[in-house]
């Protein structure tokens, strides 16, 4: 069995896979296990003044809460130490080879699976029964397509490369994007720049991290359990009016869609750095002009550095581009986890969720250690391309076209996952044929490597011209 990644989907499928005693072994890019929590990791976009926009009893993972006296919403620093000290807990180091880099994956003509990943001694092979990629979707930076006309001579980076305010110290700096990212960034700005601009293409709801007392998103999490998303939508809009009152009295657009129908930009600096003419908002950009930027109104401002926070590619290059289909971003998963025609290839963490990530990557990680150990069985095929089709279908009305094969809401996909789980080992138990606890090849022997082998421990023999680098 092998996982692509440490970051908190791998260690959360770590963890289930050693709950349920399927060996694993783990390959990841980074020197240590936390991901793009890591600040300055090989793939991460922390920034120094990064926290939790999701709060701590609602990002935690359940088995392993964050410390009860940290504040509401933690720094990057804080959640790169508990992501540490629970891959510490449970024993997980062990299992993982940093400074691994995975560069393919391919499903032999007998079912199995090889990796081949390039580490400090050299490259490594394994073959495997299952693979598991929880590698992440928010390294590979997206900028305007087709750019902007124009050309532009002030400096441009995007809010990957963005690591503190000492970037944009004394300068006429730019922001786009209407994210989290955007708004931290921007606020970091009004700090440090001679002048903060902030142009949004698109209308977003501004959450503050509290309301009427509370962290936010305990508040929509009450209503969760009790009332569907649309009338959840209609009382978090009428709360949102109460509390800080339309995005439009700030100069900003209005919303493109309703609450709940997005992922919220959650920023309590934002609003008043805005009304105190800290941040100045802008609306789209339609052209570049040597160090001038022209807006979509027809105004004109000169700026030093452009900060594009306009997203990331689902990029997974080490997969065959036939098992992707359309794309990454638009694969069928049955429950977000499971791939339709390619048995033994799951993810963990390719999904967008209206909360936090933590949590949804430890509910999906105990689907696939179920599965793997024979305690969690899947529908038949059909029913799964039958319930795949349904689900896109619920979330085109909901989201439209944005990525809506990756869209969850957070309350209800955590119970729905909860009710698939004991369903799953329900199936399981009434065809009484369980899968074995360990992986294996389709014809019965211990998982090996083309010139090597992959140990029931995890560990791994040296591959022709390469080590594992343990």
């Amino acid at each position: 069995m092998v996982v692509i990644g440490a970051g908190p989907a791998g260690l959360a499928t770590l963890k289930a896979l050693a709950d349920a005693r399927v060996p694993a072994i783990c390959f990841d890019a980074g020197d240590r296990p936390g991901g793009l929590w890591v600040l300055g990791g090989p793939h991460s976009s922390a920034y120094r003044t990064l926290h939790l926009n999701t709060s701590r009893t609602r990002t935690e993972f359940a088995d392993f809460p964050m410390p009860a006296g940290w504040p509401d919403y933690p720094g990057h620093a804080s959640v790169a130490a508990y992501l540490a000290d629970y891959a510490r807990t449970f024993g997980l180091d062990e299992r993982i080879r940093h400074r691994h880099v995975v560069t393919r994956v391919h499903q032999t003509r007998h079912g199995t699976w090889e990796v081949t990943a390039e580490g400090p001694q050299g490259t490594v092979e394994v073959t495997a029964a299952a693979v598991v990629v929880a590698s992440g979707h928010n390294t590979v930076p997206r900028l305007p397509d087709p750019p902007h006309p124009g050309d532009l001579t002030a400096t441009q980076l995007h809010s990957h490369d963005y690591r503190g305010p000492e970037q944009l110290q004394g300068r006429r700096v730019l922001v786009v994007g209407g994210g989290n990212s955007a708004m931290d960034i921007a606020v970091d700005a009004s700090h440090a720049a001679t002048r903060t601009l902030l142009s949004v293409r698109r209308g977003v709801w501004i959450v503050p991290k509290y309301l009427f007392g509370r962290p936010s998103d305990t508040l929509n999490g009450a209503l969760a359990k009790r009332l569907p998303w649309r009338a959840r939508q209609r009382i978090s809009q009428t709360m949102l009016r109460l509390a800080v009152g339309p995005p439009q009295r700030y100069g900003l657009p209005a919303p493109a869609h309703g609450f709940l129908q997005d992922h919220p930009t959650l920023s309590d600096a934002l609003l008043p750095r805005i009304t105190h003419g800290e941040i100045e908002v802008r609306p789209a950009i339609d052209r570049f002009d040597g160090d001038d930027v022209i807006f979509s109104n027809g105004n004109r401002d000169s700026v030093d550095v452009v900060v594009w926070c306009t997203g990331y590619r689902v990029d997974v290059p080490f997969l065959d581009p036939a098992l992707l289909g359309e794309g990454a971003d638009r694969l069928p998963l049955y429950r977000h986890v499971f791939h339709l025609d390619a048995p033994g290839l799951m993810f963990v963490g390719l999904m967008q969720s209206t909360g936090a990530a933590l949590p949804v990557v430890e509910a999906q990680a105990r689907l696939v250690a179920g599965h793997l150990a024979g305690t969690y069985a899947l529908p038949p095929l059909a029913a799964q391309r039958k319930d795949c089709a349904a689900e896109l279908r619920a979330a085109r009305d909901r989201w439209g076209e944005r990525r809506p094969a990756m869209r969850i809401d957070f309350d209800a996909y955590l119970d729905l996952a909860a009710r698939e789980l004991a369903t799953g080992r329900k199936r399981a138990a009434a065809t009484q044929n369980p899968a074995p606890s360990g992986p294996i090849r389709a014809d019965g022997g211990e998982t090996r490597a083309e010139g090597g082998e992959m140990r029931a421990d995890g560990g791994a023999r040296q591959a022709p011209g390469g080590g594992a680098g343990t």
